[in-house]
């Protein structure tokens, strides 16, 4: 029983906890069994909450007692090291914030916690979550669970990794240009950035530049992902870029009044992408369009005439560098090489920042307009599978491209602040999951969950699991 109950996903467990069948105990005790017997070579757990098995007891007390129990009662969780968790080290991928321990939890951690869930341990990262490989100078780098040699992605690797592993059946991660999608690309998981201000960022660091930044769910099965969702969204009264009302209807039974379109594209717009990477887009709109949906393939203009991983570079830095600084004053000997890379960023002159700006609200206008013909949209989550360690320049379907070149079809999202889920759908050549993306109009996460349950009910990759 030790064994399934690390395979099976949360809200699986969760069913198991409410019919007595397991225990909360039983259920966190064999996650943490597995973090033992395999994270030495995965190294994607950074502190395990001592509080977890208390917590648990406490969680099949309430069972017992009959009390009332929350849709995740008894079911643990991980957590990016970036998001503050009360009473557990929260250290940010850096020396420089060693031993640092909060005494309040994120806004989307307590909201985790009072749907029920166990805190289980908090989850390696780059340094200050600036990076598309999760290694740093504390603790070392992740690998991935389909194969060691390879990436779990960055900046919520490590998060990943723990999911794809079954050290962890849900998470928590943070996405500013790729860090929720791109990871769960990489290890074959499911995730979800929400539109930008659905899920509050308080007690999350960095905040800059706060109007790129996300917090998302991160799981095995999409239901996972659309009741993570249901408990993170609305308001918290601190975060003042979250301002829709909650209520949120995860509506995977939801069905329009009108058969669903959905347009595909691999680009242009994106930069290159590798051949098994545009197959497997393809494949999943084919089987939409087995699925009675309306499918065909678009192109989206305002992404050809501006290249929204230009625009996003152009635009944070400003807003980046000041923060970093403040963070690192009188550490420099402790910062790692992302974060002097960061520094040593020219600035955008003001005539560049406000261009972006310009070439921000055109991407804004072209998806705006895309989505009054389309309810949906599939595209790739990164142009090539989990990539070697330490590589930073690409040759990609015959071009040749650095590293930044892997966010090409996530960060259009975070500029524009649209919604978009992470789901695998393929397998390389190698062996390596390859997901694709499913991307809604603004606040439209029902459709785009409802449209990713359609694709995991055909999905040709369902269930499998890495051989650790």
């Amino acid at each position: 029983m030790t064994h399934s109950l690390t395979r099976l996903d949360a809200s699986g467990l969760a069913e198991l906890i409410r019919s007595k069948e397991v225990s909360p105990v039983e259920v966190v005790r064999a996650h943490l069994d597995r973090i033992e017997a395999v994270d030495p070579k995965v190294n994607a757990i950074v502190t395990v909450a001592e509080s977890a098995l208390d917590a648990a007891r406490a969680a099949e007390a309430a069972v017992m007692a009959g009390e009332d129990l929350g849709p995740l009662h008894g079911v643990p969780f991980t957590v990016k090291d970036s998001i503050d968790t009360a009473g557990v080290a929260t250290q940010r991928g850096s020396p420089i914030f060693r031993g640092r321990t909060p005494d309040r939890d994120a806004t989307s951690v307590a909201r985790m916690k009072a749907a029920g869930g166990v805190l289980l341990a908090k989850t390696n990262l780059p340094e200050f979550s600036y990076w598309i490989e999760s290694h740093n100078l504390l603790s070392g780098r992740s690998n991935n669970p389909w194969n060691l040699t390879r990436t779990p992605g960055g900046s919520s690797g490590g998060e990943s990794a723990a999911i794809a592993a079954g050290m962890s059946p849900l998470g928590l991660g943070t996405d500013l240009a790729i860090s929720v999608r791109g990871p769960a690309a990489q290890t074959g998981i499911t995730s979800m950035k929400a539109t930008h201000g659905r899920v509050p960022m308080t007690g999350i660091w960095p905040r800059a530049p706060r109007r790129f930044w996300h917090v998302g769910p991160m799981a095995r099965s999409v239901r996972d992902v659309a009741l993570a969702f249901s408990q993170l969204a609305g308001p918290d009264g601190q975060d003042a870029f979250s301002t829709i009302a909650g209520g949120f209807d995860a509506g995977l039974g939801a069905r329009p009044d009108r058969p669903l379109r959905v347009g595909w594209m691999v680009g242009p717009g994106f930069g290159p992408v590798d051949p098994e990477v545009a197959a497997t887009v393809k494949a999943a709109a084919e089987a939409l369009g087995g699925l009675g949906v309306h499918v065909e393939p678009v192109g989206i203009p305002a992404l050809e005439r501006d290249f929204a991983l230009d625009v996003f570079n152009r635009l944070h830095v400003m807003e980046m560098k000041p923060a970093f600084a403040r963070a690192t004053r009188g550490h420099e000997g402790e910062m790692y090489k992302m974060a002097k890379t960061m520094l040593s960023l020219p600035d955008t002159s003001m005539a560049d920042f406000i261009d972006a700006e310009e070439a921000a609200e055109r991407l804004r206008d072209g998806y705006a307009d895309y989505f009054t013909r389309f309810d949906a949209l599939i595209t790739h989550v990164l142009p090539i599978p989990a990539h070697k360690h330490g590589v930073d320049r690409f040759t990609i379907d015959g071009q040749e491209v650095d590293a930044t070149y892997l966010q090409g079809a996530t960060v259009p999202l975070n500029v524009t602040g649209l919604p978009g889920l992470a789901m695998r759908f393929g397998t390389s050549r190698e062996g390596l999951p390859i997901n694709v993306q499913v991307v809604g109009a603004w606040q439209a996460e029902s459709t785009i969950l409802h449209v990713a349950s359609l694709l995991e009910s055909v999905s040709p990759v369902r269930g499998l699991f890495p051989d650790l």
